[in-house]
């Protein structure tokens, strides 16, 4: 298992490095007064995002690995549908839609990351988390990215120029949503530093200070694509034969590529999806293409939540 022991460390560091050169470089982009600039925040949230996209590309083969086509083409088919509803539901009910996508987003998001760790450990024979401290980690560590970029002021700026219906999202509850953040994130630091679980504590630190410091369109998208997505793509080396075959060989970079190029497809489909919606809807491709983009992506998540809680249980029980 050395090679999916070197898969799950080099995505971990990597995943963690990737965090660090967006806050640098959100931090010299304010320093130089170009941080309200949507040009570049658009630019790398793209280009995070479409890292991020192939990793739920490969659900119809953890659902059934094994099927027959006919089983497989109604996988498929009601996965499509579903994303489709999505879609449309995002765009009839803006503001609802997005405030579902969200809480979905962070339970979703937080319990795959302690699904990671708890499968990292397994690898390594590392005594696993206490089950408080667990949960307390991933409800911590998938509200931050989520939510805590969207509570900043100068969100507004950014949520006017791709969907101004977002802009009171929180409505009245936004001081309140603070405070839990906080407070959860204050006692999975305690919770995690009894247990001398040093390596969670600078996670959760490098994920409040990347949604404090970027922008929220590259905090998110970063976040999606080279944190969440990247994770998720290691654990799957654990699970899809030709990658699980090419760490037996103690070949990582095999095995990752082996979980990543099944879901390429999806990344030109998805970009391709995006951009027709935004020229059918505005006719002309701007600052909402991202908006139709995160939407398609938010949508696709429905699904991919819904394959990927099983394999997530499994890791965590």
């Amino acid at each position: 298992m050395n090679g999916a022991k070197s898969v799950f460390n080099s995505v971990r560091s990597f995943s963690t490095l990737a965090a660090i050169s967006a806050i640098i470089i959100s931090g010299l982009f304010i320093l130089f007064n170009f941080g309200e600039s949507l040009g570049w925040q658009v630019g790398l949230a793209v280009l995070a995002l479409a890292i991020g996209i192939p990793h739920g590309a490969v659900d119809h083969l953890v659902a059934l690995p094994a099927t027959s086509k006919p089983k497989l083409a109604l996988l498929i088919f009601i996965y499509v549908a579903i994303a489709v509803l999505a879609v449309l539901a995002i765009l009839h009910w803006n503001k609802l839609g997005f405030q579902l996508v969200l809480v979905m987003s962070a339970f979703h998001f937080g319990f795959g990351d302690a699904a990671f760790i708890a499968e990292q450990d397994r690898l390594t024979g590392r005594r696993r988390m206490k089950s408080k401290t667990q949960n307390a980690f991933a409800i911590t560590s998938g509200a931050i990215p989520v939510l805590i970029p969207l509570l900043k002021e100068s969100t507004t700026s950014a949520l006017r120029e791709i969907n101004p219906l977002l802009i009171d999202w929180a409505s009245n509850i936004a001081p309140q949503l603070k405070f839990l953040i906080a407070f959860f994130f204050v006692t999975t630091l305690a919770l995690l530093i009894n247990e001398k679980r040093f390596r969670e504590v600078l996670d959760l630190i490098v994920l409040a200070a990347l949604a404090l410091v970027a922008p929220p369109l590259v905090a998110f998208a970063v976040y999606f694509g080279c944190w969440h997505a990247m994770r998720h793509t290691a654990r799957l080396t654990l699970i899809l034969p030709k990658a699980k075959s090419a760490a037996e060989r103690n070949n990582p970079v095999g095995s990752f590529m082996s979980a990543v190029k099944p879901g390429l497809p999806a990344l030109f489909g998805t970009i391709a999806v995006a951009l027709v919606i935004a020229v059918i809807d505005t006719g002309n491709i701007d600052a909402s293409y991202l908006w139709y983009l995160l939407v398609v992506v938010w949508a696709l998540t429905v699904p991919h939540m819904l394959v990927t809680s099983k394999i997530d249980r499994n890791a965590l029980n």
